[in-house]
């Protein structure tokens, strides 16, 4: 097949790609022997080198060979953007285990899906975490939890504070340490023999990245060496040409537990030996501070926090020229955000589709050349793509012909976890099913049409409408339940849900919104909840989620 996209790379960036047979941890050792007094990581006004970086993972991969963590073993790392979340993710890796990153804002019920699913035994998390972890530890077969407190990596005054300012807003988890209950300070501090070496290949899988696919509940998408470094080396050849090893400025906004943070920003950022600047909790005010005191060169974000930043009530006072480089993913950015955002920083934003399967970005467009509005860009450096049928994927489309789209690179992961038929449906002779539905035009831009069925893209994160339905199906007054997305100029889109109740029952929206609320993370939450006699089927019975969505896009144009 041609790929009429080439002519319009960057003329820095190569149409072909090689990827260097190196894993992670070897990253990790690269860039720490080559800058070892580079700071690698910025906290709450504290820094950490990436000779302590490199010091404090091999103490932590040290205690976990102790406590008996062994080569291919799942760990689930349950942590915001902080220094032990990149310490528990290199240290896990550096002994050959796998790492399942996942969300804090879980609850028992996710919690218990996802560690269940993966088989986890170890947890490292916060203390402030622990009352989740607590109440699923005993349904699951989890051998160890390791505990850090957010004040652990911050300066003195800070780490003497932050506990006095828990308490005092009734946040502070006392924890009762066990042996099998363990604080991450005191075992990075333990005295453990250096773990016997374990030989790690590119190939081996390492981390299990929980994602819907296409449909259903979570499945963890399995993520090699290979695919996440291939991944890397193709951002950084064709986006990040123009930023030198270990002079790059990162600004960690995205959430390492989501694939985008987690490969786009934390092991970019590694594998650059570039300063990454951690932002725990994505709060405007926090992000414009961090900029004005740390000047960052790069930093990828959601079109939210594009508009965000425009509208900050003093963002025309703040020096933003330090920033060179800008993704925006997960959802279309609108021109006019995307224009006042780089007439006051001087960088350009490259748009960027790509999926949980395919270890972050598949397709972009070009920094500094052609852009085309509204399309996701090309493939990119070392990616091939095809649009087919999407009833047979066989059969390949032609220019601007609407079907499925389909990826085919080094990128790409190996499978699903435990899931060997939906893999064999999902990756066909090395081409991923995106479930995406798009067109190609003659120069090799695509464009998607329509998203993967049902897909709601709520503040960025992949919400399928069956996991909560299932949710709202436990509330004992409800007897139907559809959920939809709908346009949310913030939240990309808002998740509504429309509900028929049980006959002689009554509710209101306050009630049904409280129990998701015990039973959803936030962003999976329904924000608008309406009532109906009956919701629309088809003859076999099947609520029609289009025809919903049809009449409240109808009924929005009207208002």
């Amino acid at each position: 097949m041609s790929k009429p996209w080439l002519p319009f790379y960057d003329k820095q960036v190569p149409t072909e790609l090689s990827i260097p047979a190196i894993t992670l941890p070897e990253s990790l050792a690269n860039s720490a022997a080559r800058y070892p007094k580079h700071t690698a990581l910025v906290y709450m006004g504290s820094r950490i080198s990436y000779r302590q970086l490199k010091d404090e993972v091999d103490a932590l991969a040290a205690a976990l060979a102790a406590l008996g963590l062994r080569q291919g073993d799942r760990v689930g790392i349950m942590l915001p953007n902080c220094p032990q979340a990149v310490i528990a993710y290199y240290a896990t890796i550096s002994l050959g285990a796998v790492t399942v990153m996942t969300n804090p804002l879980y609850v028992e019920r996710e919690l218990e899906h996802q560690w269940g699913d993966a088989g986890v035994e170890f947890v490292i998390s916060l203390d402030l975490f622990w009352p989740q972890i607590e109440a699923v530890r005993d349904r699951l077969a989890l051998k160890h939890i390791i505990l850090g407190g957010i004040q652990d990596y911050m300066p003195l005054i800070k780490r003497t504070l932050a506990p006095i300012e828990l308490k005092r807003k009734g946040k502070w988890v006392g924890v009762t340490y066990s042996e099998t209950v363990h604080a991450f300070k005191k075992l990075i501090g333990g005295k453990y023999p250096a773990p016997a070496p374990v030989a790690i290949k590119p190939d081996d899988v390492a981390c299990l990245q929980y994602t819907g696919g296409t449909t259903g509940l979570p499945k963890g998408a399995m993520l090699t060496h290979r695919n996440l470094l291939a991944s890397l080396y193709q951002i950084r050849t064709f986006l990040l040409y123009e930023q030198n090893e270990g002079e790059l400025i990162a600004l960690a906004i995205m959430p390492f537990f989501h694939v985008y943070g987690m490969n786009a920003m934390m092991n970019m950022a590694v594998y650059m030996a570039a300063t990454l600047v951690l932002i725990p909790q994505p709060e405007i005010k926090t992000i414009v501070d961090a900029i004005v005191a740390e000047r960052p060169t790069f930093f990828a974000g959601v079109p939210a926090l594009f508009v965000a930043l425009n509208n900050y009530h003093t963002i025309d006072q703040v020096d933003l020229t330090s920033i060179q480089a800008v993704f925006s993913g997960a959802a279309p950015l609108p021109v006019d955000v995307m224009e006042q955002f780089e007439a006051r920083t001087g960088a350009r934003i490259a748009e960027a589709y790509g999926m949980t399967e395919a270890s972050s970005v598949t397709h972009v467009n070009p920094l500094n050349g052609q852009r085309k509005f509204g399309s996701i860009g090309v493939p990119i450096v070392g990616t091939d793509a095809k649009i087919v049928d999407a009833d047979d994927p066989g059969k390949e489309l032609g220019v601007g012909e609407v079907g499925e789209l389909m990826i085919m690179g080094p990128q790409v992961m190996v499978g699903y976890w435990s899931r060997d038929e939906e893999t064999a449906t999902t990756v066909i002779d090395g081409w991923l099913r995106t479930g995406d539905i798009a067109r190609m035009d003659e120069e090799g831009y695509f464009y998607i049409v329509d998203r993967k069925k049902d897909l709601i893209l709520s503040a960025g994160y992949n919400v399928y409408p069956r996991e909560v339905e299932e949710v709202l199906y436990q509330h004992p007054k409800v007897q139907t339940a559809a959920v939809i997305g709908l346009p949310d100029g913030v939240r990309g889109e808002k998740i509504a849900a429309y509900i028929t109740l049980l006959p002689g029952e009554t509710a209101t929206a306050s009630e049904i919104r409280h129990f998701c609320r015990e039973r959803l993370a936030p962003y999976k939450q329904p924000r608008k909840v309406v009532f109906r006699d009956e919701l629309p089927k088809s003859l076999a019975g099947k609520v029609l989620r289009r025809q919903l969505r049809e009449e409240a896009l109808a009924e929005l144009e009207r208002s």
